[in-house]
């Protein structure tokens, strides 16, 4: 039956608007979705959990196991990333550690960071030892027994503790008592690794087993070696809390 003159045909279907009212509802549901799941995430668990994806989208190749790099070489994969109460306790243990260490992390004496390794705390040598010798200063004395009553807490006790030496890139002269004792940057720094574990063990009473000391003379810079500023934070000790997962006694 052909339609009345004049009345035009209805059409089927929501009006043209509601598309486009549909999208921008669902981007912006996304959009807070990603906002509330980045602010639960912690930054490092996030690049970790990314680092799974890389090489394995499109046409490249890809698996589970992570991005070639230190986590990689440790055969760790996606399923076995850390959970979220392990880096919610982490985390915790950053902050109480930022807490303890204020004023020296505010002087720069002390720096705190967190790496793929677990809590990584830093001290300057130049504040703490001697120049050239193992030997403590009296501040040095301080910061490292505050470094060991924090370290043996309970929430610690199954965790190794590495004492790293670092130094700068200039040799140790070769004349004086400095060099009999320590030729190279590698004995230096071994020495003063060692002085540190010693105090951990010997007063704190943090079990040898759960310790190691080891030192790396010039060869792994933070800074550059080029200006005073940067030999100076070169010349540290780092204190690493080792993540359970990577040892376990």
């Amino acid at each position: 039956m052909a339609l009345a003159r004049g009345k035009k045909k209805e059409r089927k279907g929501s009006p043209a608007w509601m598309t486009t009212y549909g999208d921008m509802t669902t981007l912006l549901l996304t959009f807070f979705i990603l906002l509330f799941t980045t602010a639960e995430i912690e930054g490092r668990e996030l690049q970790l959990i990314l680092s799974a994806f890389r090489g394995s989208l499109g046409m490249h190749t890809g698996g589970l196991t992570l991005a070639q790099g230190v986590l990689a070489d440790l055969g760790q994969q996606v399923e076995t990333l850390p959970s979220k109460e392990k880096g919610e306790r982490l985390a915790k243990a950053v902050e109480k550690a930022v807490s303890i260490f204020k004023p020296e992390v505010k002087t720069r004496k002390v720096k705190i960071t967190e790496d793929e390794r677990g809590i990584v705390i830093s001290l300057v040598a130049d504040a703490f030892f001697e120049s050239g010798s193992a030997e403590m200063t009296p501040e040095g004395t301080e910061i490292v027994d505050k470094m060991g009553r924090f370290l043996s807490s309970a929430e610690f006790e199954r965790n190794i503790i590495r004492v790293e030496g670092h130094t700068d890139n200039r040799p140790i002269p070769a004349e004086g008592d400095i060099f009999a004792a320590y030729p190279t940057n590698w004995e230096l720094s071994s020495a003063r690794a060692v002085k540190v574990a010693r105090v951990f063990n010997e007063t704190y009473g943090i079990a040898g087993s759960r310790l190691q000391a080891v030192g790396y003379g010039e060869f792994q810079p933070v800074e550059s070696n080029d200006i005073e500023e940067g030999r100076a934070y070169n010349r540290r000790i780092e204190i690493v809390i080792m993540r359970k997962k990577e040892y376990s006694l």
